[in-house]
């Protein structure tokens, strides 16, 4: 695997997101083999949750690029002049595009999170890696890799930043860890911001997190393995067996 060659290749959206991305295995593929493996290839359809979250990133990492998503000023996607000028897409509303506003000032006025964000000219922004494990091949792009603290730094917003903790692990922010910690050779940060206070918390990763992480990628490989890679496999016979 010539790493420098796909890596710049993955750089670019349409090949990370497209046909040659899916080759790789990726933290956003955990849930769907943890819980049901036979929908992995199936494509997923546009969320109104990814639609925010990709305007918050882009809004604090690439603001030039903010002009690719469509604003509606209008209060819900019920009306008529949503579904008019939407097209059908799922398009963002002024409110939500103005709280993520707040939500950006609030952690680029932040002189800790700008310093880490920023370092000293040594830091990466939408950087792809790529990995063997557990002899397959995984992809991820992460928000910051900061070389001067030797970190991986990634977004997240959150409705509670006291319960992140478990949302973290509901959310497989542990395996997203292990895996980012393989691609790019650094620990992980999650910065965190409270979409409704606005609170900023920096969580950084225990042992523990990690190894959560690892037992997650370990069961979604055996999967992966089974479902896609077992010639006489026939998907029609598996089932789930629990004792409640």
């Amino acid at each position: 695997m010539d790493k420098e060659k796909i890596i710049e290749k993955l750089r670019q959206d349409e090949h990370y997101y497209g046909d040659y991305g899916k080759q790789f295995l990726s933290n956003s593929d955990i849930s769907t083999l943890l819980k049901n493996p036979r929908l992995l290839r199936e494509d997923k359809p546009k969320s109104t949750a990814m639609v925010i979250g990709g305007y918050f990133h882009t809004a604090i990492l690439e603001p030039d690029k903010l002009e690719q998503f469509k604003i509606i000023k209008t209060t819900t996607r019920n009306t008529k002049q949503y579904k008019e000028m939407s097209g059908g897409e799922i398009c963002l509303l002024q409110h939500e595009v103005d709280k993520i506003e707040l939500m950006r000032e609030a952690i680029m006025d932040n002189t800790i999170c700008r310093g880490l964000m920023e370092g000293f000219g040594t830091v990466e922004y939408e950087t792809p890696g790529v990995a063997e494990i557990f002899g397959n091949n995984w992809k991820g792009k992460a928000d910051i890799v900061n070389h001067d603290e030797q970190l991986v730094i990634d977004l997240k917003t959150t409705s509670d930043i006291d319960k992140f903790k478990w949302s973290a692990s509901k959310f497989n922010y542990d395996s997203q860890a292990y895996i980012y910690r393989l691609l790019f050779g650094y620990d992980m940060l999650f910065m965190v911001i409270d979409k409704e206070t606005l609170q900023i918390g920096l969580f950084d990763c225990s042992g523990d997190f990690y190894s959560s992480g690892m037992d997650k990628v370990r069961k979604a490989t055996d999967a992966y393995e089974l479902f896609y890679k077992t010639d006489d496999f026939d998907s029609k016979q598996y089932l789930i067996t629990k004792t409640l």
